[in-house]
């Protein structure tokens, strides 16, 4: 059984800085993409940033440049630098990663959620 657990979020006000982090634990082999996405109350789920395996990272336009996203390989961990924060990134922040487990199955699996509000 593979969990994802994350750690990190807050209030913090306009300007501010967080770090999101997620830990996976269990039956892991190997575990491809890491990816972080956010839902905002009356919003879909939206992508903010992923990193491959290999490191290359991808970041939605309006957190390119505020937003950093990184990985240990070793700890199976991917974290969420967030600096310069907006109201608008207030929402509920979920990492996601594709593993493949020790019986060699492949699967997404998503972290519990935290939540991020930033106060004007």
């Amino acid at each position: 059984q593979v969990q994802l657990v994350e750690s990190g979020g807050g209030l913090v006000q306009a300007g501010g800085s967080l770090r999101l982090s997620c830990a996976a634990s269990g039956s892991i082999f190997s575990i491809g993409a890491m990816k972080w996405y956010r839902q905002a109350p009356g919003k879909q789920r939206e992508l903010v940033a992923s990193i491959t395996s290999g490191g290359r990272t991808n970041y939605a336009d309006s957190v390119k440049v505020r937003f950093t996203i990184s990985r240990d390989n070793a700890k199976y961990t991917v974290s969420l630098q967030m600096n310069s924060l907006k109201p608008e990134d207030t929402a509920v922040y979920y990492c996601n990663m594709l593993i493949s487990s020790r019986t060699y199955t492949t699967n997404t699996y998503w972290g519990q959620g935290t939540q991020v509000t930033v106060s004007s």
